[in-house]
């Protein structure tokens, strides 16, 4: 037995080579080795016709050819993130390479592996693992672990449930059992159901390991039983949950999807603030989401998708007046009348916009904003006629036929036809309607992929999903200022294949404030605070309290303003306002602050949310007061010197540090309220 030890910072990996020369992970940040139990694959790898070698059920455990692997050689590099470890596998019909790239001084690295065929025949890849770990436990598995999953749904994104193995379903049966716990997303939203992260806490050991699927397409994880440990296998799509299967030629190589892993001491909030870091540091660097200007789109609880000219002037003079710096018309603008089946040409619609819509483009620009439109670009209604002039092989098949989802096709980026169709519709807007923020939706799934000229709907679907990053990316190099929105139907494609070249991501569609403070509450957990865009919108009949929940849930995130502005009495036009002006004194430290959250993890059923952003001296904290009896609560927080109500001024509420006790006390009169406080921590 040898071993191989991977020292960075405080990142510390040991790998045992058997006397076969089988590699696997014997320790992974944490300061005890820990018995695996025999060898388990670095990568596990399976192919049609192959063995698979392990009484594994549904599980992608003992997959072959990947059991054949054995160590070959490894080198280690220095670049601009951090050190770089390679580790080369040979077997007699598969090469391999394990790539693991660590981020300088954090505890968190980003792994991947490549496949190539080195036989003379076909292999057809059916499981390829970016990510396999084993005893990611301590005995007894079923008394020490929770596992932590951020379900994810249209209007109810980044709710945070918390579960042991047992209450999921996994028992300790045997040495093993044919069970597991398995997540999947299958199609071109990669976040609906669940997030592509997730976390599993060690109690015993009071650690937790994070790890997030770096894809915008399929993916799939699992947990289960093996030789008494736990493992995890993490991967992008997969034949049995994702119709996905690759035939490699001899000679050919393929490359897994990025899986980011980080393991801290603590729980589920220091396994979040450590990715919040490491989403930070893989960024790309862009002004908007280091200067978070306050962004007015007229669509949510506002014009819906049906500008107009006569409509936008008033509502474009009242975001001015609040304080908006960017104002996006969103969706209609391109169509006459009714126009979900008939996009596609994205031409402004005279009847909306008699003057053109330079109009009202040109007042945004007159009263000092920058000017911004709605796009949803991957797609084409049915009832487009430019659908039906482009060929088949520009939209997704599957049997011979285009997909439709929801009156809608989906181009296929793999086609030169698609992204230079793209190429002049953003040329378009920004050379000659003079915009400079585009929002991005993408409001259909097109299911498992596409099956034209690809051997799997899955391998089709991946092939389009690179292509697509391959396009936003030489996009975004073009016009280095415009700003692109990520959105998919809110938030159902936050992931962060996509989110490290997009500044900025619509959260949610959610149209009530009440239910959108449990999802702002949570945003941070799925994005990094300066890219969670948050609606602000306050109602035509509402009241003072509903302006000031609107804008307590996006203070700390980015302000996405909307709602009939230009209707608000004075008194609730001044809260907006207010709310704005406070905004820019701070916002600029958004993206130098950790999220934590002094109650735990928000939901729909919590009585009271709160919501921090804070470093060693100070913090912010929104807390809500929901559905609770209680008009007071206490939160745990240490050393806080003192507590002051920034939003809104004008206040009614008791805040009250109480140091002896290592927490603060909070005091709502009214149910459905919302504040914002200011701290100072003491030594």
């Amino acid at each position: 037995m040898s071993f191989l030890e991977f020292n960075e910072d405080n990142f510390h990996i040991i790998f045992e080579i058997d006397n076969e020369q089988r590699i696997y992970i014997s320790q992974f940040l944490v300061n005890e080795q820990r018995e695996a139990h025999g060898a388990f694959p670095l990568i596990q790898v399976h192919a049609s016709g192959y063995n698979q070698n392990d009484h594994h059920a549904r599980k992608h455990t003992g997959s072959e050819p990947g059991s054949s692997l054995r160590y070959h050689a490894h080198h280690e590099s220095e670049n601009a993130q951090g050190k770089k470890l390679e580790i080369d596998l040979h077997g007699p019909a598969i090469h391999a390479r394990w790539h693991l790239q660590h981020f300088r001084g954090l505890r968190s690295a980003r792994v991947w592996c490549e496949i190539e065929n080195v036989s003379t025949e076909v292999i057809g890849l059916e499981y390829v693992s970016s990510l396999a770990l084993l005893a990611i436990d301590s005995l007894p598995w079923e008394n020490n672990s929770v596992l932590h999953l951020p379900h994810n749904n249209w209007y109810g994104e980044a709710q945070w449930k918390s579960a042991t193995p047992s209450q999921l379903g996994l028992d300790k049966v045997n040495r093993f059992s044919l069970d597991r716990i398995a997540i999947e997303s299958t199609g071109t939203w990669s976040s609906i159901g669940y997030l592509p992260v997730a976390a599993f806490e060690d109690k015993a050991a009071g650690t937790t390991l994070l790890w997030q699927i770096e894809h915008n397409g399929s993916w799939q994880w699992e947990i289960g039983d093996f030789r008494d440990r736990l493992y995890l296998l993490v991967s992008g799509p997969t034949e049995n949950e994702n119709h996905w299967w690759k035939p490699l030629a001899p000679g050919e190589t393929f490359t897994s999807v990025p899986v980011a892993v980080s393991k801290v001491q603590g729980g589920l909030q220091e396994a979040l603030q450590e990715i919040t870091r490491y989403r930070r540091r893989i960024m790309r660097p862009a002004l908007d989401n280091k200067q978070l200007p306050v962004i007015f789109n007229d669509y949510m609880n506002c014009l819906s998708g049906d500008p107009t000219t006569a409509k936008l002037l008033p509502l474009i003079d009242a975001a001015a007046e609040a304080g908006c710096e960017y104002f996006c018309i969103d969706c209609g603008w391109y169509s006459d009348g009714e126009w979900w089946d008939g996009v596609g040409e994205w031409q402004p619609s005279p009847r909306r916009f008699p003057g053109g819509i330079r109009e009202p483009l040109d007042h945004i620009t007159a009263k000092g904003m920058k000017s911004g439109l709605w796009l949803e670009l991957e797609v084409m209604g049915i009832a487009c006629p430019l659908a039906q002039t482009l060929p088949d092989a520009c939209f997704f098949q599957r049997h011979g036929k285009r997909v439709i989802d929801h009156q809608r096709y989906q181009l296929d980026f793999r086609h030169p036809l698609v992204q230079a169709h793209a190429d002049r519709v953003i040329t378009r807007l920004v050379e000659e309607y003079g915009i400079s923020y585009i929002k991005m939706d993408y409001n259909i799934n097109a299911g498992s992929g596409t099956d034209y000229q690809a051997d799997s709907s899955g391998d089709g679907l991946l092939q389009h999903n690179r292509a697509y990053l391959g396009w936003l990316a030489k996009t975004m190099d073009r016009y280095p200022q415009l700003v692109i929105e990520n959105c998919g139907s809110g938030g159902l494609r936050m992931d962060y294949a996509m989110l490290q070249l997009h500044s900025i991501q619509s959260v949610t569609d959610q149209t009530d404030y009440r239910l959108m403070a449990a999802i702002a509450a949570a945003a941070a957990s799925a994005v990094t605070p300066e890219q969670a865009a948050i609606w602000s919108y306050p109602l035509r009949e509402g009241d003072r309290e509903e302006v000031v929940m609107n804008m307590v849930n996006s203070l700390l995130l980015r302000v996405h303003q909307s709602g009939h502005l230009a209707e608000l009495s004075g008194e609730r036009l001044a809260l907006v306002k207010e709310g704005i002006a406070l905004y820019k004194t701070f916002r600029e430290k958004i993206p130098h602050l950790q999220p934590f959250w002094p109650l735990g993890m928000p939901s729909f059923a919590s009585p009271w949310l709160a919501f921090g952003l804070r470093d060693e001296q100070q913090a912010w904290v929104a807390i809500w007061r929901m559905d609770s009896e209680q008009a007071t609560m206490t939160l745990p927080m240490a050393s806080v010197e003192t507590m002051t109500c920034v939003y809104p001024q004008a206040e009614q509420c008791r805040c009250l540090p109480t140091r002896e006790s290592q927490s603060v006390s909070v005091s709502l009169p009214e149910k459905m309220t919302a504040r914002l406080f200011h701290l100072t921590f003491g030594n």
